[in-house]
C-alpha cells in the first residue's frame, strides 16, 4: 500500500505537469498519500497529547496547496512518504535478527515412553518427559542428554560459531540446532520456561527501553514543533510569502530528530544478540558506552573456579615429579573435593596411572589419609603431616596458591601448589577494554589478598580489594560512584546480585543456563568469555556514536543550511523537498549499518 500512494501520487503529479489532468485529481492524489500521516498525527495527539512529525508534514502539505503550491505540496508528501518507506524497510531489517529467533522455536517434540514414541506440540511437555532429537532437527526443550552423543551449533544462544560436542550428562537449550548425532534429552524447561524464551522476552522488551539520548531527542521534538509553528506564523506575516513559508516547513520538520536514535538502539541490540549478549535496553547501551570503571568478581569471573595443578616440587632427588602426582592421586582418588579432583586430573593428564587405594580416610579440615600398595600416604594441608608426626622442611610461599603436602610411610615426599587459573583470553580482554577507554579495572572479592592479589597481577588488573563480604562489594561500588566514575559491575549474577544493581551497569557472566543472571544484570553474557564484554562496549560506543553522526548531520548541518537558502530566496518547496530527502536516507542507512559494520569479536 505505501508503495501504492507512492507511485499513485508520484505519476499524477507528473501528468498534472504535462497539463494531462485536472488540478482536483491531483488533490484527490494528495488526499490518498495524506490519509496513513493524517491517520496517524491524529492518534498521537488524541492518545498521547503530542504533535508528531506527520501532523507538521500534513500542515505544510495542506499550507502548500491552499496556497498556490499544489504541485510543491504533492511533491513534498510523496517525498515525505518515500522517506517513511525507507525507514520502514530499515526498521525491519533491523528487527530480522529479532524475528528470525522468534521464528525458530520448533513446535512440536518426538516423545519418548514406556509405550513408544509419539510426537506432541510443545505445550504438552512436561519436566521429565525424554525428548528425541536427531540429525538436523532443533532441540525444543531445555535439558541434559540421558543418551547418545551429539554435535550442537548453539551459536541461537551463546553466539559461538562452532557447534558443541553433547554426551550424557551435557545441558542443552531449546532453540538449538543438532548438527551431527542424535540425543535423548530429559526435559527441565518447556516454552516460557526456557532459556530461548526468556532472551527473546529480553530482547523484545529491550526495544521499548529508551535510553537518555533518546528520551532527550523525543522531548526535543516535541517542544521544537510548536516553536517552530510559532517562527513559520512569524515569518509569514513578515513576507507574505505562502511559498518560502513552505519552504521553511521543509527544513524545520523534526522527522530526523526522531528517527536519529530509535532504530539505532534496535539495529545494536539486533547485532549483540546475535553475539550472544543480552543488552536490556537502550538505556543500559548508552550507559555502557560511558562506562569508565569496570569492576570485577573474582572466582567464576576472572578465574574458571576449576582449580588446576599449577606446580610440582619433590623433597629429594629420590622422588620424581611424575612418582609424587602418582601417590597423590592415588590417595586422592575417591575424594569428591576440589582439589583433590585437581590432583587426580592432574595424573591422567601426564598419563600416570591412579591405583585403587585399599583404604581411604578423609580428615575434616586436613586432607586424606589412605594405603596404596601396602604403605600408608597423606595428602593434605601442613597441620596434617605434623599431626601425623612427618617432618615437613619450609616451603616458600607461592601467592594465591594452595600447598598439598604428601607423605608415604611418615617420609615427606614433596609438595603440590594447586590454583584456580584465569579463564583463558582474560588478560587480552581486560587490556582490549583498556584500548576503549576504560580507566581502571578493579577487582572485588571474598578471597584472600594474596589469592587475589595474584590472579590481578595476572589478569591485568589494576586495583584490588580483597576479603569483602557481599555489602562491601556495594558499598565499594558506591564509592567509585561518588567519586564521579561510571561503572560497569561484571559477576556470577547470584552471589553479586546487589553489587550488579548497584552499579551503572550489572554485567553477567555465563546466561546460558543461568536464570538469575538474566533477572539481576542490565547486560547478560550467553558465554563464559569475557571477550564478549568488549564486544557489547564496542557495540554501545559505535551505537552511540552513530546516534550523534545522525544529530549533527541529519538534524544539524542540513537543516540549519537549508533555513538559510530558503530565508535568503535561493530554493523553493520542491529543492527543499528533494534536498531534505538526502538526510533522511542518509540517516537511515547509517543507523542500520550497525548489522554489518565490523566489530572485533562480534
Amino acid at each position: 500500500m505505501e508503495v501504492i500512494r507512492i507511485v499513485v501520487t508520484g505519476l499524477l503529479v507528473l501528468l498534472f505537469q504535462q497539463g494531462l489532468i485536472h488540478v482536483a485529481l491531483l488533490w484527490a492524489a494528495v488526499a490518498f498519500g495524506l490519509y496513513p500521516l493524517v491517520k496517524t498525527g491524529l492518534s498521537d495527539l488524541l492518545h498521547e497529547r503530542k504533535i508528531g512529525t506527520e501532523i507538521f508534514v500534513t500542515i505544510a502539505t495542506l499550507v502548500a496547496v491552499f496556497g498556490g503550491e499544489t504541485v510543491a505540496g504533492a511533491v513534498l508528501m510523496v517525498i515525505i512518504l518515500i522517506a517513511e518507506f525507507i525507514a520502514e524497510l530499515n526498521t525491519d531489517r533491523a528487527r530480522a535478527s529479532i524475528k528470525a529467533l522468534i521464528g525458530s522455536a520448533p513446535q512440536v517434540a518426538l516423545v519418548r515412553s514406556a509405550t513408544g514414541e509419539r510426537q506432541v506440540p510443545i505445550a504438552a511437555l512436561r519436566p521429565g518427559d525424554v525428548v528425541l532429537v536427531r540429525e538436523g532437527e532443533k532441540v525444543p526443550v531445555d535439558g541434559h542428554v540421558v543418551h547418545g552423543s551429539g554435535s550442537v551449533d548453539e551459536a541461537v544462544i551463546t553466539g559461538e560459531s562452532l557447534p558443541k560436542s553433547k554426551q550424557v550428562g551435557a545441558p542443552v537449550f531449546a532453540g538449538t540446532l543438532l548438527a551431527a548425532g542424535a540425543l535423548d534429552i530429559r526435559t527441565e524447561g518447556v516454552g516460557q520456561d526456557t532459556t530461548f524464551a526468556r532472551i527473546i522476552a529480553l530482547v523484545e522488551q529491550a526495544e521499548s527501553e529508551q535510553a537518555p539520548i533518546q528520551k532527550l531527542a523525543d522531548r526535543v521534538a516535541a517542544w521544537l514543533i510548536p516553536v517552530v509553528l510559532v517562527f513559520l506564523v512569524g515569518v509569514f506575516l513578515v513576507t507574505g510569502d505562502v511559498r518560502t513559508v513552505v519552504t521553511l516547513m521543509i527544513f524545520t520538520s523534526p522527522a530526523e530528530l526522531g528517527l536519529a536514535t530509535p532504530l539505532v538502539m534496535i539495529a545494536a541490540i539486533a547485532r549483540a544478540a546475535r553475539a550472544g549478549i543480552l543488552i536490556k535496553g537502550g538505556i543500559h547501551l548508552e550507559a555502557l558506552a560511558k562506562v569508565d570503571v569496570v569492576v570485577f568478581d573474582k572466582t567464576g569471573t576472572l578465574t574458571a573456579n576449576q582449580p588446576r595443578v599449577v606446580e610440582v616440587r619433590v623433597a629429594s632427588e629420590a622422588t620424581d615429579e611424575a612418582e609424587l602426582l602418582q601417590w597423590a592421586a592415588a590417595a586422592d582418588r575417591r575424594s569428591a573435593h576440589p582439589l583433590a579432583k585437581a590432583v587426580v586430573d592432574a595424573a591422567r593428564d601426564h598419563d600416570l596411572q591412579v591405583r585403587e587405594p585399599e583404604a581411604y580416610e578423609q580428615i575434616q579440615g586436613r586432607g586424606v589419609k589412605a594405603k596404596v600398595d601396602g604403605r600408608e600416604v597423606l595428602v593434605g594441608n601442613a597441620a596434617l603431616l605434623t599431626e601425623h608426626g612427618v617432618g615437613l622442611d619450609t616451603v616458600a610461599e607461592r601467592d594465591g596458591r594452595t600447598r598439598l603436602h604428601v607423605a608415604v610411610d611418615g617420609r615427606w615426599m614433596g609438595v603440590i601448589f594447586i590454583a584456580d587459573t584465569l579463564r583463558p583470553g582474560a588478560a587480552e580482554a581486560l587490556a582490549e577494554l583498556k584500548r576503549t577507554g576504560v580507566q581502571r579495572l578493579v577487582m572485588l572479592t571474598g578471597d584472600h589478598r594474596a589469592t587475589a592479589q595474584a590472579v590481578a597481577q595476572a589478569a591485568g588488573i589494576d586495583e584490588v580489594h580483597a576479603d569483602l563480604l557481599p555489602q562491601d562489594k556495594v558499598k565499594a561500588i558506591a564509592d567509585l560512584m561518588a567519586q564521579g566514575h561510571r561503572v560497569a559491575m561484571v559477576g556470577d549474577g547470584v552471589n553479586d546480585a546487589p553489587a550488579l544493581v548497584r552499579a551503572d551497569v550489572g554485567i553477567a557472566m555465563g546466561g546460558g543456563g543461568t536464570q538469575a543472571a538474566l533477572e539481576a544484570a542490565d547486560i547478560a553474557l550467553m558465554q563464559d568469555e569475557l571477550g564478549k564484554i568488549a564486544v557489547a562496549r564496542a557495540i554501545a560506543r559505535r551505537a552511540y556514536r552513530t546516534i550523534q553522526e545522525n544529530l549533527f548531520v541529519g538534524v544539524g548541518v542540513v537543516h540549519v543550511l537549508g533555513i538559510v537558502a530558503a530565508l535568503m530566496g535561493w530554493i523553493g518547496p520542491i529543492e527543499a523537498a528533494i534536498i531534505h530527502l538526502g538526510p533522511d536516507v542518509l540517516v537511515f542507512f547509517n543507523s542500520v549499518k550497525l548489522l554489518r559494520v565490523r566489530i572485533q569479536g562480534a
